[in-house]
């Protein structure tokens, strides 16, 4: 790997960290530290301009690396983005025929995007190899 991928793969570890941290505010801050809805607002709009910070970081991050490395991660962002609208469209629709007893939730969809993008990006860099 030279320099920039390395550069470029450690900004987005950070970024992302700092997008998990500023979720779990949001989520826990709500819960535990305050009661007032500003505070609220401000934790939200704090973790969506982190995240636009992660998007963007991905971003360079895919474009630091060579063609091979780009085609792998644009195949494994889009089968991880089919699959997860046609199963979350499933998943909601078990849901809204009471198929299954608890409600669907996006957590759920947020772990099956995870693993699907990192067994993706897993068996397209064999492929490749």
């Amino acid at each position: 790997m030279n320099t920039q991928v390395i550069s470029s793969r450690n900004k987005l570890a950070k970024w992302s960290i700092a997008w998990v941290l500023t979720t779990a505010l949001v989520t826990f801050g709500s819960q535990f530290l305050w009661e007032t809805w500003w505070i609220s607002i401000l934790a939200i709009l704090l973790s969506l301009a982190v995240g636009i910070g992660m998007v963007l970081a991905n971003r360079d991050f895919v474009n630091a690396g060579d063609e091979l490395q780009r085609k792998i991660q644009l195949e494994s962002m889009g089968l991880t983005l089919g699959l997860s609208v046609v199963c979350g469209i499933a998943y909601s629709q078990l849901d809204t025929t009471n198929l299954i007893k608890q409600d669907a939730e996006i957590a759920s969809l947020i772990l099956f995007m995870g693993i699907t993008y990192i067994l993706c990006v897993f068996f397209n860099s064999r492929k490749y190899s």
